[in-house]
């Protein structure tokens, strides 16, 4: 996508204090939709799951401050699982979980991984509509009732990137 004006990607680290919303918000979400135990998916990967070479943790700064963000770590040699996908809740329904979506991707195909995987969460109807929207394989029967699925994998195959030299 072609950079808008007062736009730009971050690469960052969990530990940078514009990462603060993302955390805050992603968790008061896991904990509304499926109780206080959702406190431990915050946490149970160590922060360099998501740094370089093996993963990457993305913000989408407008104007400077983090309206969106997503994460991918390795899931195996090739593949990269996306993680932490958020839009700050003042910005919802703008699009802009797409655009880190494919930015995500596009990241993951430049360091070498071939294809994406993730879960969602079945009492996240939007995150499920999103992925199938931006051409993500269910790798669950998606006429099923999704609360008796637990959480719904998706993949899709990344396009092999030719280095420039």
């Amino acid at each position: 996508m072609s950079p808008v004006p007062g736009w730009e990607f971050r690469r960052v680290t969990l530990a940078d204090p514009l990462v603060e919303p993302l955390l805050r918000e992603l968790t008061h979400e896991y904990v509304t939709r499926y109780g206080p135990e959702a406190h431990q998916e915050m946490t149970r990967y160590p922060d360099d799951a998501f740094a370089e070479p093996h993963g990457v943790l993305l913000l989408l700064l407008e104007d400077g401050e983090p309206v969106a963000g997503g994460a991918y770590k390795r899931y195996d040699e090739r593949t990269a699982e996306v993680k932490r996908m958020w839009t700050h809740s003042a910005h919802r329904r703008r699009g802009l979980a797409r655009r880190v979506l494919a930015e995500l991707e596009r990241t993951a195909a430049a360091a070498g991984y071939r294809r994406i995987y993730l879960t969602t969460g079945p009492r996240q109807p939007e995150a499920k509509g999103l992925y199938l929207a931006a051409g993500y394989t269910p790798l669950f029967d998606v006429a099923a009732d999704p609360l008796t699925i637990g959480p719904l994998p998706f993949e899709k195959p990344l396009p092999v990137l030719v280095p420039s030299h």
